[in-house]
């Protein structure tokens, strides 16, 4: 897949913000290619019953896509005093029954041990932020279960459809 060229100008590195004396940053997954595997296993273990055909070596194979300098694809990851704690994506597409949408926040994913403390939201915002840099007017996602949790930051649902043998609901963000 070659990138559309819109997506490529910027991209920033990192972000960094305080909650409670835990410093939390968010980087690029170039920056660190070493977790892959990692990212590969909490995103398998969470996700692979909408793809249960894909491996987790073949996900982590994936992965590789993700190391581009451009925007699209994209994955940013939470890291708390240097632990890594979750990651959030921009893709391209992430539903093939839906390919009319274009970009798609997808992918995320905060550790259990992390969630409730702020980091998947920070992660949203990065991804919602990294996108309006590149103008993007709109990003997609869908989710079988976290549809307040992403209303709060202005998406609306657009749709409510199976996907995989499951119920999902498809949801818009404008960003201009």
């Amino acid at each position: 897949m070659t990138p559309n060229k819109q997506f490529l100008p910027i991209k920033t590195a990192e972000l960094r913000v305080s909650f409670n004396e835990l410093k939390m940053d968010i980087v690029d997954l170039h920056e660190i290619p070493e977790i892959i595997p990692m990212l590969a296993e909490w995103h398998h273990q969470q996700w692979s019953y909408l793809n249960p055909q894909i491996s987790l070596e073949k996900r982590t194979e994936e992965y590789q896509k993700f190391l581009s300098e451009g925007l699209i694809p994209s994955t940013f990851v939470a890291r708390e005093n240097d632990e890594v704690v979750g990651s959030a994506a921009i893709v391209e597409h992430d539903m093939n029954t839906r390919m009319e949408y274009s970009p798609w926040l997808a992918s995320v994913f905060v550790h259990p041990s992390h969630r409730n403390k702020g980091v998947g939201s920070t992660l949203v915002s990065h991804v919602i932020s990294q996108a309006k840099k590149n103008n993007t007017e709109s990003l997609y996602l869908f989710t079988p279960d976290k549809e307040d949790f992403y209303k709060r930051f202005g998406w609306f649902t657009i749709h409510r459809e199976p996907y995989k043998n499951v119920q999902v609901f498809v949801m818009k963000v404008n960003l201009s």
